[in-house]
């Protein structure tokens, strides 16, 4: 495995990762009530907690992708 293909790789993961992330962020706050909704009959979420987590999952999801995605990528991009 060459680094031009690591680095591909890790530029389209990092791409499909925040693609994920905005449409999780865009679904949040578009259809927050019905998504509330759903989980309810899950979990007994109070609304604040319900928000709470969900920044909470974004955050941990964003860290991750910076972590394991960016990182590795620009450590390559300066190395080559």
């Amino acid at each position: 495995m060459n680094v031009e293909l690591i680095q591909h790789f890790l530029l389209w993961s990092l791409g499909i990762n925040y693609a994920v992330l905005l449409v999780w962020f865009a679904v949040f706050r578009g259809a927050h009530d019905w998504l509330y909704r759903l989980h309810g009959r899950w979990f007994r979420l109070s609304l604040e907690s319900f928000d709470a987590l969900h920044y909470g999952g974004m955050a941990v999801y964003k860290i991750g992708v910076l972590l394991f995605n960016l990182t590795p990528l620009l450590a390559l991009l300066l190395v080559s």
